[in-house]
């Protein structure tokens, strides 16, 4: 990797930082793609994963005690059970396959939302049970293949009304239980080398920034423009990730 590709992957590193504890995480399968212009998709994800675990042990201390546990309960299954089949999926399914399908489900549901919804409020009542196990699911499916696990826990946490610190919340310890049952599975896919655990050192130092500066612009934006601002990160990292199923 060149200067250019370190500056890069760092930006990509601090934006995933911010979106993580600032956004819900919309924008947090960003440091991947970047990635893996200069490295494979596989070490990628490798460099990624114990950077996300140290931003999820950081987010969950800022966060204790807000997550929606009712929501954590539904998600979490879900999830597990999407991680082992992205498990046996990897190198199987392409991850171009993979990423279009989520990307165009995002937009979607970010359209439906800001054109539907425009101007009412947000609806009281909570998604159901199999609807959030299903999001759970595609959430460890898509974040075991490319760490871009944020568009369905977001299209559930969107789907009603809650505080913005909750929704936050919900997704830091959602993805700290999920980020870390993925150790031991790409332990098995022997995904991690001497090499990829030197570089998420490297980039480790920018986690405690991304983080902090995540919770400061949360604190600067109001409830309501909030979730808007969330549906239409939602929507751009979904064009991203269609974007990349193209390349």
């Amino acid at each position: 990797m060149n200067t250019a590709a370190w500056v890069v992957t760092a930006i990509a590193v601090l934006i995933t930082g911010i979106s993580k504890s600032g956004l819900g995480g919309a924008l947090g399968g960003l440091a991947v793609p970047f990635l893996a212009m200069w490295i494979s998709p596989r070490d990628a994800a490798a460099v990624m994963l114990p950077i996300l675990i140290a931003m999820d042990m950081f987010g969950i201390r800022a966060w204790r005690g807000q997550a929606d546990w009712h929501d954590l309960k539904v998600l979490i299954p879900g999830a597990l059970v999407g991680i082992v089949i992205g498990t046996f999926a990897f190198g199987v399914l392409s991850d171009q396959l993979v990423k279009g399908m989520i990307g165009s489900i995002a937009i979607l549901f970010s359209l439906d939302r800001l054109i539907r919804q425009r101007g009412q409020a947000q609806s009281t009542t909570r998604p159901s049970k199999p609807f959030g196990w299903l999001c759970g699911a595609g959430s460890g499916f898509t974040s075991t293949l490319a760490h871009a696990g944020g568009p369905p826990i977001m299209i559930y946490l969107l789907s009603w009304k809650q505080r913005r610190e909750t929704f936050v919340a919900t997704t830091v310890f959602f993805f700290t239980v999920i980020n870390l049952a993925k150790v031991p599975f790409y332990i098995g896919l022997n995904l991690f080398t001497a090499e990829t655990l030197k570089m998420s050192l490297m980039f480790m130092p920018l986690v405690p920034i991304g983080v902090w500066l995540g919770m400061r612009i949360l604190k600067l934006i109001p409830e309501r423009p909030f979730f808007y601002f969330a549906t239409i990160a939602l929507g751009l990292s979904g064009l991203k990730l269609l974007w990349d199923s193209m390349a």
